[in-house]
């Protein structure tokens, strides 16, 4: 006589090894469209790199300029 429990398992190993297949393949494919997501991003987070770093330099100069005007006027009220 076949344990009936045994039998079950049986079925329900299967269907857990069958949906851990099919969730490795769309694990799998989910990695592959964000490696493509990034991909064609990179010209974007480049961009936005430089615009960072223009921005920064905008910031200082204009505070080097403040500066620069602070001691002209300093300068000319002080003679």
């Amino acid at each position: 006589m076949e344990n009936p429990h045994a039998e079950r398992q049986a079925i329900l190993l299967e269907r857990i090894v069958k949906n851990a297949d099919k969730c490795t393949e769309l694990i799998l494919e989910l990695n592959h469209c964000v490696e493509e997501i990034l991909h064609a991003n990179a010209y974007v987070k480049t961009a936005a790199d430089l615009a960072t770093k223009y921005r920064k330099n905008v910031q200082y100069n204009l505070e080097a300029t403040k500066e620069e005007a602070r001691r002209a006027t300093s300068d000319s009220s002080a003679t």
